[in-house]
């Protein structure tokens, strides 16, 4: 029985050597690593066709010869001879519709990033999704990747000399590519694990892999279906109310600062939104109970912005409850304009955000306040 338990042990050692020797042999380089190599490798393994490959580090040409697929070291950009290096003097590529020169995170998401979202989404990669998620995840994560490895600055460091900007504080050290710089050196609160400089890249590239792994199911189990939401509310505005301004969405926790910005510049054909394709309230309630309450969210000039297109009027600002229902109906007798129902519950200070108990009270507080 023993005997037959080591031929079955032996056969299955046998089996995984060869799957794994048959898969495509990836190359990088040894010595120091950095965030683009580490995460151009994980991105490599998510295809079903790479899941299995061995990696060999070393900067030695016969030895990277012998490799299917080589990141980051070469000196070579060779799709169809799969070399994906950035470091040549003549490399100037970049991903569609961005300037920052591409890194071999880069390059390796450029031409397999429709494919790992594809496989992710189970959706073709000629999909409008996969087109969309695509570009995001390039925007919103490789991007920054691509740049910290090429030294190119968020912002034009000549450009914010001139306007005497300095940073408040320093951020570098808590940045994702500076924590897998960290990670070349061994981790003493793990004395028992493995140390040598293989298996060091081989947690750094597991860490920063798992990370644009989050960041892609969020965007496909979050983002995209808020996308549609937001769309759908978007194109029915004029439905809510006759003047466009107020969007109405059918849930909370509807991630939907981004899309409504993108929505409207696209209505508007432009890069910037004509003033007749904007939005100023978002209404949506706290909670999926039916007797939940509504907040009326106003929309501010930009995303990254804390100035509101139009806030609510200096009067509620600050005022809760009763009190608030008092302002409101004061309004109203003395404007001619209908009641707001009673249940109002605050308005912030700043204006930026209101509340009511009820959607028919929230939309009353958002038009009354387009009124003003």
């Amino acid at each position: 029985m023993l005997r037959f338990r080591q031929l079955f042990k032996m056969a299955d050692q046998t089996v995984a050597k060869k799957l794994k020797t048959s898969s495509p042999l990836i190359g990088t380089h040894n010595g120091h690593f950095h965030a683009d190599e580490a995460l151009a490798v994980y991105l490599l393994r998510l295809l079903p066709s790479y899941s299995s490959s061995p990696l060999v580090r070393s900067r030695d040409p016969a030895q990277l010869a012998t490799c299917h697929t080589v990141v980051d070291v070469g000196g070579e950009y060779d799709p169809s001879n799969n070399r994906y290096d950035h470091h040549q003097r003549t490399f100037a590529t970049t991903f569609p519709q961005h300037n920052t020169k591409l890194s071999s995170a880069g390059l390796v998401y450029m031409h397999f990033g429709r494919a790992i979202i594809a496989q992710h989404t189970s959706l073709p990669e000629d999909h409008e999704d996969v087109t969309l998620l695509y570009e995001k995840l390039y925007t919103d994560f490789i991007e920054a990747i691509d740049a910290n490895d090429n030294g190119v600055s968020v912002y034009d460091p000549a450009a914010l000399a001139s306007a005497n900007v300095e940073k408040r504080f320093r951020d570098g050290s808590i940045t994702i590519t500076s924590v897998v710089g960290d990670m070349n050196n061994p981790d003493p609160t793990t004395p028992g694990e493995p140390q040598d400089e293989d298996s060091l890249f081989g947690r750094a590239s597991t860490f920063i892999g798992n990370v644009f792994v989050r960041k892609l199911h969020h965007a496909t189990s979050s983002w995209m279906p808020a996308r549609t939401t937001v769309g759908a509310a978007y194109r029915s505005r004029h439905e809510a109310d006759p003047s466009g301004r107020i969007i109405v969405l059918p849930q909370g926790g509807v991630p939907w600062k981004e899309h409504l910005y993108n929505f409207e510049k696209e209505a508007s054909g432009a890069s910037e939104t004509k003033p007749e394709d904007q939005v100023y309230y978002v209404l949506y309630p706290e909670s999926a109970n039916e007797d939940s309450k509504w907040r009326v969210q106003c929309v501010s000039v930009s995303e990254g912005s804390f100035e509101s297109r139009k806030p609510l009027p200096e009067a509620w600002r600050g005022v809760r409850d009763q009190d608030l229902d008092g302002v409101l109906a004061a309004e109203a007798e003395k404007t001619d304009k209908p009641k707001i129902p009673e249940g109002a519950i605050f308005t912030h200070a700043s204006g930026f955000i209101g509340g009511h108990k009820t959607k028919e009270g929230a939309f009353a507080m958002a038009v009354r306040s387009l009124e003003q």
